[in-house]
């Protein structure tokens, strides 16, 4: 098998792979799907770990994962997608960071591995056997990658900051 073949092949079966756990989480999030609390479950959960207001982190997260999987699958708008499933992982990183490394303790090892390997892959490109490809990578360019990334570090920068903030003990109380 030809050397560029199997590289394209790869990409496909990596957006694919990650797309569909991306797609998955996403549903979860926004519809109840395959177990998950929809809109309601996760807003409550959301302001639960700091994400205010909850209803609106909600949507984004489930966009992120959800819309962000499915043109990384379909290897449409590559860059964006990447970028826009890296930065809603880098949410969830912030939830299990405290509990360290490994997921068997809850850590952020999953939600890092995930957010890494869209950015990887928003990055590198879908490969051939995409949409991308097919639309002569229009919105697969070095700009489109340029700013996909800045706009995605710089929301989640801010999410993450704000949940930090939301979560700290208030200060100033008196003591008796």
């Amino acid at each position: 098998m030809h050397f560029v073949l199997r590289k394209d092949l790869g990409l496909l079966a990596l957006r694919l792979a990650a797309g569909g756990v991306l797609i998955a989480h996403g549903t979860q999030k926004l519809f109840g799907w395959f177990g998950g609390g929809g809109i309601e479950g996760t807003a409550e959960a959301m302001e639960h770990m700091g994400f205010t207001p909850g209803r609106p982190s909600a949507i984004a997260a489930g966009l992120g994962e959800a819309g962000g999987g499915t043109l990384l699958a379909l290897g449409l708008a590559t860059p964006a997608a990447g970028a826009a499933a890296a930065g809603a992982m880098a949410g969830a990183v912030s939830v299990h960071a405290p509990a360290g490394f490994f997921a068997q303790g809850g850590g952020f090892e999953y939600p890092a591995l995930l957010g890494s390997v869209a950015a990887c892959l928003g990055v590198t490109g879908p490969g051939r056997f995409s949409l991308d490809h097919v639309s002569g990578h229009k919105l697969d360019r070095p700009a489109v990658i340029a700013v996909a990334f800045a706009l995605s570090a710089a929301a989640a920068t801010i999410v993450v900051n704000r949940r930090i903030a939301a979560m700290e003990p208030p200060t100033g109380a008196d003591e008796d």
